[in-house]
């Protein structure tokens, strides 16, 4: 069974930067896409990045394009999400994910959940 648990989120000023991290365990992780997904309170989640399995191919929402980073540690089977320049609309709580595909970026096809991270933006 896949467990992924997510750290790192907490309360920053408008502008500053945060990192998340999230371990993996259970199944393959160098094999699988890893994504990161936010749900602000009152919306659907979202999708905000996603890392191909051997970490060479990345996509990001239009919202955090040039602002995030997704980055993957398959040694550690640990995946980052660095972001910087964060903006009060960055406020959700930050679900990492893993996939059953190599790169995908379609939260229908990430089949196993964190349990979250809050990450609030003061502005």
């Amino acid at each position: 069974q896949v467990q992924l648990v997510e750290s790192g989120g907490g309360l920053v000023q408008a502008g500053g930067s945060l990192s998340l991290s999230c371990t993996a365990s259970g199944r393959t992780f160098s094999v699988y896409a890893m994504g990161w997904f936010r749900q602000a309170l009152g919306k659907e989640r979202e999708f905000v990045a996603a890392i191909s399995g051997g970490g060479g191919s990345a996509v990001y929402a239009d919202s955090v394009k040039g602002r995030f980073t997704i980055s993957r540690d398959n040694g550690k089977n640990t995946v980052y999400l660095q972001m910087n320049s964060l903006k009060s609309e960055d406020t959700a709580l930050y679900y990492c994910a893993q996939s059953r595909r190599r790169f995908t970026m379609s939260k229908t096809e990430y089949d196993s959940w964190g349990q979250g991270t809050q990450v609030t933006v003061s502005s």
